[in-house]
């Protein structure tokens, strides 16, 4: 069973930095992408930030661009999304994901963790 659990949320100043941590375990895909996405109230599920595993390219939304990084520890299973200044819409719930496909649309990720609060206060 594909497990992703999340960790690292919390509550931050704009202006602030956190890292969101996934554990994946639970899959043998010798190819995939695993990365993270967001929903804030209200609003639909967005695409943040996705990695390859084949060739380590990366992916990021417009709007998390030069601030966000994603970055993969193969040893340990786990992808981290280090997160530099922070604005109050950065504020949602972050997900995990698991697919095999390079995209950001949620639509192409079977596997999803239970997500992680992150809120950026004014």
């Amino acid at each position: 069973e594909v497990q992703l659990v999340e960790s690292g949320g919390g509550l931050v100043q704009a202006g602030g930095s956190l890292r969101l941590s996934c554990a994946a375990s639970g899959f043998i895909f010798d190819d995939y992408v695993i990365g993270w996405f967001r929903q804030a109230p209200g609003k639909e599920r967005e695409g943040v930030s996705i990695i390859s595993s084949s060739d380590g390219s990366t992916y990021y939304a417009d709007s998390v661009k030069g601030r966000f990084t994603i970055s993969k520890d193969n040893a340990k299973n786990t992808v981290y999304l280090r997160m530099n200044s922070l604005k109050p819409e950065d504020t949602a719930v972050y997900y995990c994901v698991l697919g095999g496909a390079k995209t950001l649309v949620p639509f192409d990720y079977d596997y999803w963790g239970q997500g992680t609060q992150v809120t950026v206060s004014s």
